[in-house]
This record gives structure tokens, sequence and C-alpha cells, in this order.
């Protein structure tokens, strides 16, 4: 019985919290980045923005992993469309050899990182890329012969820099990085990527 009590006290009072959270919750959320910021501390290239979210990331982290309405998303993506920018040459493929050395290695951006150093985008650890790969990441999906299923299409190059440049401009709240929109690789790097994924000589084509 006293274990029933106790338990329904502490049931009770998680209840007050819940309510006191969504009746001030911007307060609560303001409280809580202020404690974030109060337990980082910055080191070297890792500052205290990154805790900052843009107004994509806070509605993305306000969905709490669930569908965003569509209205919003939509609004949302429409404003990351508008942040593109392909290369001016209007060449979106480089090289895939220097892609797929880009695509194997996830140094950069950590404090530890020589931020001279370039940034790599360790894309193995969320997708498959080719068969020689004995481990590779699932958060995101197989990119094994992207180009060949899709097409080698001058429409599908400019669709894959964009996709790289900044994903949630194609699908708000993306669990990939905005990798150009961010600056954690350079024009030169993304095209090298593209051509990872649509180059027919590349092994994510065979």
């Amino acid at each position: 019985m006293k274990n029933t009590k106790t338990l329904t006290l502490v049931l009770a009072i998680a209840a007050a919290g819940c309510a006191g959270i969504s009746q001030d919750h911007e307060a609560t959320r303001a409280k809580a980045l202020a404690v974030m910021k109060a337990s980082f501390k910055e080191h070297g290239q890792a500052k205290l923005d990154r805790l900052d979210q843009d107004e994509l990331q806070k509605a993305c982290s306000e969905a709490h992993g669930q569908p965003l309405d569509k209205d919003l998303a939509e609004r949302l993506e429409k404003a990351q469309l508008a942040t593109l920018k392909y290369p001016a040459d209007g060449k979106m493929m480089g090289d895939w050899k220097a892609g797929e050395r880009l695509a194997q290695t996830g140094v950069g951006m950590q404090y530890s990182d020589d931020p001279k150093a370039p940034t790599g985008g360790n894309c193995y650890a969320c997708h498959q890329l080719t068969k020689a790969e004995l481990s590779f990441g699932t958060i995101g999906p197989s990119l094994y012969n992207f180009g060949k299923v899709r097409g080698f299409t001058a429409e599908m190059q400019k669709y894959a820099y964009g996709k790289v440049y900044n994903p949630d401009a194609f699908s708000a709240c993306s669990s990939m990085p905005r990798f150009g929109l961010h600056g954690i690789l350079t024009e030169k790097q993304m095209q090298d990527v593209v051509a990872l994924l649509m180059d027919p000589e590349s092994p994510v084509n065979k």
C-alpha cells in the first residue's frame, strides 16, 4: 500500500510538472537551453553557437520525431530551397575517386580536429554506397546504384548536389547534415561527392 501511495504521489508530481511545462513552454525551453549552455564549454573550433537553433531546427525539435504539419513542412522546405547555391560554372560533378575518399572519412568540426584541414563527409556512417563496404550505417537509405537507377542526367546531378548542399530543402527534418549551407564541405568536395553518386564509372554504380 505504501508503495502504491508513493507511486501515486510521483505520478501526480509528474503530471503537475507536465502541466506547468505546457503552460509556460517558452520559459521552460529557455531555461533548458541555459542549462545546456552552462554545461558545455567552448573548446577550439567547437563553439557554443552550435547549440543555437534556427527556425527549421526548432520546428523539428518540437515535432519530437513526428511528421510536421503539411503546411509548415512546405513553408520550411521553401525557405531552405532558397538557400541552395550551385557552382557558378554549372558543373555539378568532380572526381568520384576524391568523393569516395571523402565519403570514407569523418574527420573535421570536432574540437580536436585541425580547423585548417579538409573536413570529411562520413557518408558511410549513414548510407550503403558500394558492395565493397563490409560495414555501413542504415540511418539513411542505401545509395548503391544511385545514378544507375535514377539516370545519369544533368537534372539528377543538380538534384544530388542540392541534396548534399541542404537536404532539408527537399525533406524538412532530414537526418542528413546541411553540408553546404553550414560550410561543412566545400564546393569542390560536394562536386566530388556528386561524382561518386552519379559517375557511371564510380563503384556506386557498378
